[in-house]
């Protein structure tokens, strides 16, 4: 599996672009919202959470048609699907979502603290963002990868992928951003809508490569 996972890793490396689209993609995100709301330093740094986590999210939905789609071009999907006897596909697809995470996802938890000043958060808001971005975002590509594995026959499955992850991502977007405000709002708590948000990613760490695994199975029967 270590294996698996360093080959997606290089592959996800050396196919290039992915993830500098995607922090492309989150810069514009963030860029065009002062434009929209106005130069309100105090409104940005409000909503600045929410908008980082906004971008991440439909960021993190570029490069998840490809999660599967090489390996069913170039045939090593099926040789991982026959080797479910020595190695479960839950855990294959498990792998492959953690180096899909490494490299598209993980650059944009980089990136967001630059962001944030953008927006003139405060640094609690910036942590707490970054941290909650961090823990929250691996569930997006383990819902994500249930998406990319019902598409993966499909041509052109790249829009079929976020219309069908979208709106599984919406409790992780919720609590993600209730404990980016609970670290910087008295009133509001930090530690509840944090955890729920680690409970949501070991979750769909469950949940997303099972379904996804029988969802490559059927398309490679």
């Amino acid at each position: 599996m270590l294996a698996l996972y360093i080959r997606d890793v290089r592959i996800g490396i050396r196919a290039g672009g992915g993830a500098l689209v995607g922090v492309l993609f989150f810069l514009a995100v963030v860029a065009v919202v002062p434009f929209g709301v106005g130069p309100d330093l105090t409104l940005l740094a409000r909503i600045g959470p929410a908008i980082l986590w906004i971008g991440a999210l439909l960021a993190s939905l570029l490069g998840l048609e490809r999660l599967f789609q090489a390996d069913r071009e170039d045939g090593s999907l099926d040789l991982l699907m026959l080797a479910a006897e020595r190695h479960p596909s839950v855990l294959t697809v498990f792998v492959k979502c953690l180096a899909h995470w490494t490299t598209n996802v993980l650059p944009l938890v980089v990136a967001s603290p630059l962001l944030g000043l953008f927006m003139n958060m405060e640094a609690a808001a910036i942590g707490a963002t970054t941290l909650t971005l961090l823990v929250g975002t691996p569930a997006i590509a383990f819902i994500g990868a249930v998406g990319a594995a019902v598409a993966v026959a499909l041509p052109r499955g790249g829009l079929l992928v976020s219309i069908l992850i979208l709106p599984l991502t919406v409790p992780v977007l919720i609590f993600g951003v209730s404990a980016s405000y609970g670290a910087v709002n008295d009133p509001q708590p930090f530690l509840p809508p944090f955890l729920i948000l680690v409970a949501l990613t070991l979750f769909f760490a469950v949940i997303g490569p099972l379904g996804a695994a029988l969802a490559l199975k059927h398309a490679t029967d």
